[in-house]
């Protein structure tokens, strides 16, 4: 075989429908899109548009507010920090701060900081230091006999 006998499986590809060449090609004349009107011409996108009544997405009701300054935080859960440190990816005998969660992978950026939530189970004794963590994060932490102590945002971010 050489490549300029290369071809598809018979009815594995399809060609196009030619449209508006001819009455014999089935698609001739109007091409297929009926009698003048408004879907009839060219560069018509009615997406939404229920010919006069209110569409479905002004009939609902809004809902909702996002604040234009809100903060967005890297999440991480205990679970996986004991998972790294099972894996020696981190050290439990250094603090735990945000750039060395960062620097073993744990954390791909950390936005607008790190936040601690308390899902999974800690065994080891570790010092972490970052910018957020729930109330029963830091129980959890302080029950394996670490420290978790929540710093404020650096202000140049």
């Amino acid at each position: 075989m050489k490549l300029n006998e290369l071809r598809d499986n018979p009815g594995a590809s399809k060609g196009r429908k030619r449209i508006g060449r001819g009455p014999g090609s089935g698609k001739g004349k109007t091409g297929g899109r009926g009698i003048k009107g408004q879907k009839s011409r060219s560069g018509v996108a009615i997406n939404g548009y229920e010919g006069g009544q209110m569409p479905l997405y002004q009939r609902l009701p809004k809902r909702g507010f996002n604040s234009r300054n809100r903060k967005k935080f890297a999440v991480i859960n205990l679970g996986l920090i004991q998972k790294f440190i099972d894996a020696k990816k981190l050290d439990p005998k250094q603090e735990i701060t945000e750039d060395v969660l960062v620097e073993s992978g744990l954390v791909r950026r950390k936005l607008d900081g790190v936040r601690v939530l308390a899902k999974g189970e800690l065994t080891a004794k570790v010092t972490l230091s970052v910018t957020g963590a729930s109330k029963s994060a830091i129980a959890a932490v302080e029950k394996a006999g670490g420290t978790l102590t929540v710093t404020s945002p650096a202000a140049g971010e």
